[in-house]
């Protein structure tokens, strides 16, 4: 009878592990579209004195999932190791696989789906959340300089540049004209340089000289122009060119005169046109003048023993115990590089995990099969026993 018993706490132990075993693939099934998430499997092992089998633990799959595209520029995928790490409103620090970010209206990069805070480096290395509130624009910046570029023949009276537009330091423009006056009969490839601003108003004046060969003579490449903008006293230098030079304006014979000025720097305030990350997690920030700016970048964690994380809940895990994290930078030697614009998917497979179901469904089914046996053959002994 005991022999019986036994069978029969064996089986039920059976029923209670694949049960537990079937919760952990149902887990991983449901979760197969969460980004970032890792499934787990269950380890069974057999009871003291041979008397059933239990659950002794799960185990993580550690594998990378699928790399997907989103299109989204703030999303951002580890191709690697490593954990996105974030903190909550206390301070809590949590880490993911998932780098499904946003900007929140204060300018920082948070995870979508809890509002934590993402955690990176600034370009001077001090790790803190990641913020572009200094990015946002880029303040104004005074002209200084313009360069200017074609040919001026040599028997034409003169030959102008209008609708030039500069900066002053506050981000205001202003339209400014450039005309040049032949001057060689007074002396041999002599131009003089007149710049006016809107109302015809000089603000600048100077001499440029032609080598016999059309080049610039040396020395008299570039007139300056200093003139009160914005309040402020601006300087802004006309370049012609190199003296001996091709490049910059030339005075060639049997070549028409066109003259072009462009503007070398300065601008108005200007706002952000795209962002995107790199490669090594820095967030490029590129405005709408064509300038790029190397902004935050991301900080990732790894551990000695990535199986003892504890899942939190969703793609979220917490630190091992007794296991200090260590924190550095994508696309160095102890962490993957960042691919943006792309999330890595959940690395169920779910063909796998059908397989698996269909064992751990047969063995429940045995466990049952054996726990109905052994009533009946109880039930069978204690029949015989009232018989007798």
């Amino acid at each position: 009878m005991s022999g019986i018993m036994q069978s029969l706490y064996s089986s039920v132990s059976g029923l209670f592990s694949f049960s537990k075993s079937l919760n952990t693939i149902s887990n991983n099934i449901s979760n197969m579209n969460t980004p970032g998430f890792r499934g787990s499997e269950s380890f069974f092992e057999n009871l003291m004195g041979e008397t059933g089998t239990r659950i002794a633990g799960t185990g993580e799959n550690l594998s990378e999932g699928q790399i997907q595209q989103t299109g989204t520029v703030t999303d951002a995928a580890i191709m690697g190791d490593g954990f996105y790490i974030l903190k909550d409103s206390s301070g809590n620090t949590y880490y993911t696989r998932s780098g499904q970010f946003e900007f929140n209206s204060s300018g920082q990069l948070v995870d979508s789906v809890n509002k934590y805070f993402v955690q990176g480096f600034d370009p001077s290395g001090n790790l803190g959340n990641i913020d572009i509130t200094n990015y946002k624009t880029l303040p104004a910046q005074a002209t200084t300089a313009l360069n200017m570029a074609g040919n001026i023949a040599p028997g034409d009276p003169s030959d102008s540049v209008s609708s030039i537009t500069v900066y002053d330091a506050l981000g205001n423009s202003h339209v400014l004209s450039l005309s040049m006056t032949n001057n060689t009969t007074v002396t041999p490839g002599s131009w003089m340089v007149n710049i006016t601003d809107n109302g015809g108003n000089t603000l600048g004046s100077g001499e440029i000289r032609f080598n016999t060969n059309g080049t610039l003579q040396d020395g008299f490449e570039t007139v300056s122009m200093s003139a009160a903008l914005g309040g402020d006293t601006q300087t802004i230098a006309f370049k012609f060119g190199t003296a001996n030079g091709l490049d910059g304006v030339t005075s060639f014979s049997g070549v028409s005169s066109n003259l072009s000025a462009s503007v070398k720097d300065g601008h108005g305030v200007v706002g952000v046109s795209s962002k995107s990350f790199d490669i090594d997690g820095v967030l490029q920030i590129v405005y709408s003048n064509g300038e790029t700016k190397a902004g935050p970048q991301f900080a990732l964690a790894s551990f000695q023993d990535e199986s003892s994380m504890q899942m939190i809940h969703g793609n979220l895990y917490s630190q091992p115990k007794g296991q200090p994290a260590l924190i550095g930078k994508a696309d160095t030697a102890n962490f993957g590089q960042i691919q943006g614009g792309s999330l890595e998917m959940s690395n169920v497979d779910l063909t796998q995990e059908l397989a698996d179901m269909i064992v751990i469904q047969r063995g429940y089914q045995a466990s049952s099969r054996v726990m109905t046996v052994s009533s009946d053959m109880l039930q069978q002994l204690y029949d015989s026993t009232r018989g007798g």
